[in-house]
């Protein structure tokens, strides 16, 4: 294997990790999300190069516009949780309280 894809898939994995284990704010819950997107944009480009494709493809490019789409959508509830509940804690965010 080569270091290169053992790179790519200890980044995702540790991304998957602390997203599980350390969801007490949204902010630590959002950069583990923009982290595993990252590590698959990365994996994502370097495919072409390493199959000797002759051109690039666009999944990458589709990927990061969703990541960016996803990036905003993040801040703007981070934002409102903030306004709303004082905190960006995820405990205080429950889906059965009014």
């Amino acid at each position: 294997m080569l270091l290169l894809h053992l790179s790519f898939y200890l980044t995702f994995t540790l991304s998957c990790l602390g997203l599980a284990f350390h969801r007490t704010h949204l902010v630590s819950a959002l950069l583990c999300l923009e982290s595993m997107m990252l590590a698959m944009y990365l994996a994502l480009s370097t495919w072409p190069i390493e199959n000797q494709a002759a051109s690039a493809t666009l999944t990458p490019v589709l990927m990061l516009t969703f990541s960016a789409c996803e990036a905003g959508t993040g801040l703007a509830m981070l934002v409102a949780s903030t306004r709303t509940h004082g905190s960006d804690h995820l405990h205080n965010l429950n889906l059965l309280q009014c």
